[in-house]
């Protein structure tokens, strides 16, 4: 990701610009869920247990 900094903006903006970006993008939630190996059944219990919880709203 890149965020151009303009002549004369202040750090404190493009900072903000920089977090919206990478929000937006989901760079955070994709290192979060990177951050450590589940294995494939680990990822389907996981699964089963979010279609749940949608299920019962």
């Amino acid at each position: 990701m890149e965020t151009r900094v303009a002549q004369g903006e202040p750090i404190e903006s493009a900072l903000k610009r920089f977090r919206r970006q990478c929000q937006k993008e989901g760079v955070l939630a994709e290192v979060k869920k990177r951050e450590y190996y589940d294995k494939p059944s680990v990822k389907r219990k996981k699964k089963a247990i979010a279609a749940r919880r949608r299920r019962r709203r």
